[in-house]
C-alpha cells in the first residue's frame, strides 16, 4: 500500500514538472494581422507595397539587405569590391547557398535576375533601379561583377530592394503563386482572402529564424483589426490600421505599442498632364487648400509628421517645406481665378482601401469644397487602383503612400502615374545618381525637394506613422519601417 501511494505521489510530481516545464516553454509560431493581401507574391514583378511585407527578406534575398536602421547590409553576397572609378563592383556571393526547391544558388542566379530585371521586356516595377547597369558578368562560381554606365551613389542601397532579389530561372516564372526564394522562410500556404502560411527553413544557409511558422492573417477591416487583436486571434500587427485604437491598447498591460515612422510619403496624387490638373496654379490653389494638421488629425488621430514635398523628415537631407504653402483659402481662391476657374471645378478622386486614404479623401473633399473644387469620391480595392491608377494612369486625383525608400527619384521616369514631365528635375536626378559625396548629394536633395514643392506636382499630406502593436512577449519586431518589409527572421517569443 505504501509502494503505491509513494508511486501515485511520483506520478503526479512528474505530472506538475511536466506541466510546468510546458508552459514555461515558449512559443515558436507567430500570427501576424497585415491590412492588405498582395496581389502575387513576387516582388520583382508588381508594385503593392503588401508582397514585400511578406516576403522580402523572410522568402526572398538579395545581394544586399537592407537593415531596421535603413542601412546597408550584406545578404547572399557576403562582400564586394568597389573600383577606384566607382564604375565597377565585384560581388562574393556566400557558397553553400540553397533555393527552397533544393537547387544551388549561385553566380548563374545573379546575372539571370539582374539581366531579366533590366531586360526591354521586364515586368519589375521598380525598372529604373538597373538602369545604370551596363553589363553583369560571372567570373567564377560565386563571383559576379557589376559594370555601370555611370557612377550612381546610391547602387548597393538599390540592389537591397526588394525588386532586387535574387531569383532562380527554373522557377522564376511561377512566383506569383510559388514563391521560392533562398531566405529563411519557405512558402506554404495562401489561402485567398484569408491568410499565407510560411515555415523555416531547416535548411537555411545562414542563421536559422527562431520561428518555425509565421501566419500572415488579412484584416483589411480597422475594427476587425482591433476585435482580432483583443481576442488574440493575431500576436502581432506591425502596421496597425486603426489609430484610434492606439491608447486603448497603450493602457492594456497584454500588449506593447511601438509607434515609429515609415519611408511612407503619403501624398494627394495628381494627374499632371489632364487639365486642369495641367496648370501648375491650380496644384498650388490646392496646396493652399489643404489643412495637412486637420487631415492628419481627422484621419490619423494626430499621427502623422507633415510634409512639404515628397521626401522623409527623419532622414539628414529633409528640408521643411512646409511653411511654402500655409493653410490660405483667400489665395487658393485668387489663384483659381487666375488660372481660369474663379467658380473652381469637378473631379473625382479614386480611393483605395487603407483608412488613411479614405478618411482623409472625405477631408480632403471637404476642404477643396471651400473653394469650389468638387469632388467626387470613387472607392476602390487594390486590384482596380493598380489597373486603372498606376499603371493606365486613368484617374484625375487619389490618395496614397509610397513607402519605398528614398524614391524622390520616381519624378524623373518618363512614365509614371502622376506624370510629371521636368526635363530641369530629370537632370538634377542624373546628377545625383553620379554623385557620391554625401553633403554634395545631399544638397541636390534639397534643391529638388524644394523644386517639387514650387511646382505642387501632388499634393504633400504627411509621413506615414508606423503603428506597431503586438502581444508584449514578442520581440524582435521592427520600429520603423525603411523598407517595406515584416521582418521577421530575429522574431522570438519570450514565454
Amino acid at each position: 500500500m505504501m509502494m503505491k501511494k509513494l508511486i501515485k505521489v511520483f506520478l503526479v510530481s512528474a505530472g506538475i514538472i511536466f506541466l510546468s516545464s510546458s508552459a514555461m516553454a515558449a512559443k515558436t509560431s507567430l500570427t501576424m494581422g497585415v491590412v492588405l493581401e498582395p496581389p502575387h507574391l513576387d516582388p520583382t514583378a508588381g508594385a503593392a507595397a503588401a508582397i514585400d511585407e511578406i516576403v522580402y527578406a523572410n522568402v526572398f534575398e538579395g545581394l544586399t539587405q537592407i537593415d531596421q536602421n535603413g542601412a546597408v547590409q550584406p545578404a547572399l553576397a557576403e562582400s564586394w569590391t568597389i573600383s577606384d572609378d566607382k564604375l565597377t563592383y565585384t560581388f562574393n556571393l556566400h557558397k553553400g547557398v540553397k533555393f527552397h526547391d533544393g537547387t544551388d544558388m549561385d553566380a548563374d542566379d545573379v546575372v539571370f535576375s539582374l539581366n531579366r530585371a533590366m531586360a526591354e521586356g521586364s515586368v519589375n516595377a521598380q525598372k529604373g533601379l538597373f538602369k545604370p547597369i551596363a553589363s553583369v558578368n560571372k567570373t567564377g562560381p560565386h563571383t559576379v561583377v557589376v559594370t555601370l554606365n555611370q557612377v550612381t551613389g546610391g547602387f548597393l542601397f538599390s540592389m537591397g530592394w526588394g525588386d532586387a532579389v535574387i531569383v532562380a530561372e527554373e522557377s522564376a516564372e511561377k512566383n506569383k503563386s510559388n514563391p521560392v526564394g533562398t531566405g529563411p522562410f519557405k512558402f506554404s500556404k495562401w489561402a485567398k482572402g484569408s491568410h499565407i502560411e510560411l515555415v523555416r527553413n531547416d535548411n537555411y544557409w545562414g542563421d536559422a529564424a527562431k520561428l518555425t511558422k509565421a501566419t500572415f492573417k488579412i484584416i483589411p477591416d480597422p475594427a476587425a483589426a482591433v476585435s482580432a487583436m483583443m481576442a488574440g486571434d493575431v500576436d502581432a500587427f506591425a502596421n496597425f490600421p486603426a489609430p484610434e485604437s492606439m491608447e486603448q491598447f497603450k493602457s492594456d498591460p497584454r500588449f506593447a505599442v511601438v509607434i515609429g515612422n515609415t519611408e511612407g510619403e503619403t501624398i494627394l496624387s495628381t494627374n499632371n498632364t489632364k487639365a486642369p490638373f495641367d496648370n501648375v496654379k491650380v496644384r498650388q490653389a490646392m496646396a493652399y487648400a489643404l489643412d495637412r494638421q486637420a487631415i492628419i488629425d481627422g484621419a490619423m488621430f494626430g499621427y502623422g509628421t507633415p510634409i512639404g514635398s515628397h521626401f522623409a523628415p527623419h532622414h539628414p537631407a529633409y528640408v521643411d517645406l512646409t511653411g511654402r504653402y500655409e493653410h490660405n483659402l483667400a489665395m487658393a481662391r485668387q489663384l483659381l481665378r487666375e488660372a481660369g476657374f474663379p467658380n473652381g471645378f469637378k473631379a473625382v478622386i479614386k480611393l483605395p482601401p487603407p483608412s488613411y486614404a479614405r478618411r482623409g479623401g472625405e477631408i480632403i473633399a471637404s476642404q477643396l469644397k471651400k473653394v469650389g473644387i468638387e469632388l467626387e469620391i470613387v472607392p476602390v480595392e487594390w486590384a482596380q487602383w493598380l489597373k486603372q491608377v498606376f499603371k493606365a494612369t486613368d484617374y484625375d486625383l487619389t490618395i496614397v503612400s509610397h513607402t519605398e525608400p528614398m524614391d524622390i527619384g520616381i519624378y524623373a521616369r518618363d512614365k509614371y502615374y502622376f506624370n510629371y514631365k521636368s526635363p530641369k528635375f530629370q537632370a538634377l536626378m542624373k546628377k545625383l545618381d553620379q554623385t557620391v559625396g554625401t553633403d554634395e548629394r545631399y544638397a541636390i536633395l534639397a534643391e529638388a525637394q524644394k523644386m517639387l514643392s514650387d511646382e505642387a506636382v501632388n499634393g504633400f499630406l504627411f509621413q506615414l506613422a508606423k503603428h506597431g502593436v503586438w502581444n508584449k512577449d514578442v520581440k524582435g519586431l521592427w520600429e520603423n519601417s525603411p523598407v517595406q518589409a515584416n521582418n521577421l527572421t530575429k522574431v522570438y517569443w519570450t514565454n
